[in-house]
């Protein structure tokens, strides 16, 4: 399967569905410090899939990937302290953490994907 567009990649759908859930869930929040550094967090997952793909290298897109997955876990610790701190409810904290995980899962077979395959962008 070949890929074209960075919107067709499963995990910056999922991603993008993370970070508008983030910043609902925060919107009304006042401690600006963490909302800010979560919400940069999440976005980030998305934007590193998608400028790692359109740089046009699979190195450079595994790269970006590893970046991604690093924010992916920040966000998903940022949750658990979001939780404790009150900021987000038991269920929505699990459901960010379940749904970080997939993504997670979805950024790791890629990059064994391209690791083991070859595989070629474009």
């Amino acid at each position: 399967m070949r890929i074209y567009h960075f919107e067709e990649i499963e995990a910056w759908k999922k991603s993008q569905l993370i970070a508008v859930r983030i910043y609902t869930l925060l919107q009304a929040n006042v401690d600006f410090g963490f909302k800010n550094q979560i919400q940069r967090a999440a976005i980030s997952i998305s934007n590193n899939i998608a400028e790692g793909f359109e740089r046009g290298s699979d190195a450079d897109f595994r790269r970006f990937l590893f970046i991604s997955l690093g924010s992916c876990s920040e966000v998903k610790s940022m949750i658990y302290i979001a939780h404790h701190l009150h900021y987000l409810t038991y269920e929505d904290s699990i459901q960010m953490r379940k749904d970080l995980t997939e993504i997670s899962r979805m950024i790791k077979g890629f990059i064994r994907i391209l690791d083991k395959s070859g595989y070629r962008l474009n």
